[in-house]
């Protein structure tokens, strides 16, 4: 009986293995037929929604179908009953990056207080919640904020970056403007803007798609405004 067991047990998972690989290629071959702009796939998982696979593709693009890749879904997957976002989950994994391998040298440094405590944030100057973000933040001590000028909304924004990169105080520059609505003066022209298009290759690299995003030294990547509150609790987490 013992053996009998063994035997039924090893061809219940081989014969899920089995299923599972054969779900994947259909997927992939149909995929492929049926939207071939699409592009490689990366990736095919189960999700926690039975016959709802997960599809990742140009690194972090998550999109979902059904197990023979007949149907495509674009959009978050929200688990209710733990109120979860799944999908943001999975991308903010999948574009994780370690705090040591920010690009720091182009980011405006602002210390306040010790600054034993770090953290980056990507925002444009022309963002409303940035500038929400901004004023929370100034409650905040013993920070070391790595400012990255991140300018996606509009080409007012690339001009404002520039200027306030080649301001001879960048920090006060960027407060004068984020929070007393003070614009910065115009950038000489001899002032290179190569470190905001740095900062724009590395943000569609890692999937940054809207600002404030912060990074903190856990590795945990947040986007938006969030409360100051919330900051606080992820930087101690982060010790």
């Amino acid at each position: 009986m013992i053996q009998i067991a063994r035997i039924l047990l090893t061809a219940l998972v081989l014969g899920a293995t089995f299923t599972a690989q054969a779900g994947e290629a259909e997927i992939r071959k149909n995929l492929a037929a049926q939207i071939p702009q699409l592009g490689k796939i990366d990736e095919v998982n189960k999700t926690p929604v039975p016959g709802l696979y997960e599809v990742r593709i140009n690194n972090a693009d998550i999109v979902y179908t059904d197990e023979q890749g007949n149907y495509l879904l674009h959009g978050n997957l929200l688990d209710l009953r733990a109120q979860r976002n799944l999908t943001e989950e999975r991308v903010s994994k999948l574009t994780e990056v370690p705090f040591n391998k920010l690009p720091l040298e182009d980011a405006i440094k602002i210390v306040r207080g010790n600054g034993s405590r770090k953290l980056a944030v990507f925002a444009d100057p022309n963002c409303g919640y940035c500038k929400r973000f901004e004023k929370d933040l100034r409650n905040i001590s013993d920070i070391t904020v790595y400012l990255f000028l991140y300018p996606v909304l509009s080409p007012d924004s690339t001009v404002k970056s520039h200027a306030i990169w080649c301001s001879k105080d960048r920090v006060k520059s960027w407060y004068d403007w984020m929070l007393d609505g003070v614009a910065p003066s115009e950038a000489p022209g001899k002032c290179s803007q190569a470190p905001l298009q740095r900062n724009i290759e590395f943000g569609r690299r890692y999937a940054i798609t809207g600002t404030p995003t912060l990074f903190f030294t856990s590795g945990k990547r947040i986007p938006g405004a969030v409360p100051a509150a919330q900051v606080e609790k992820e930087l101690t987490a982060a010790k």
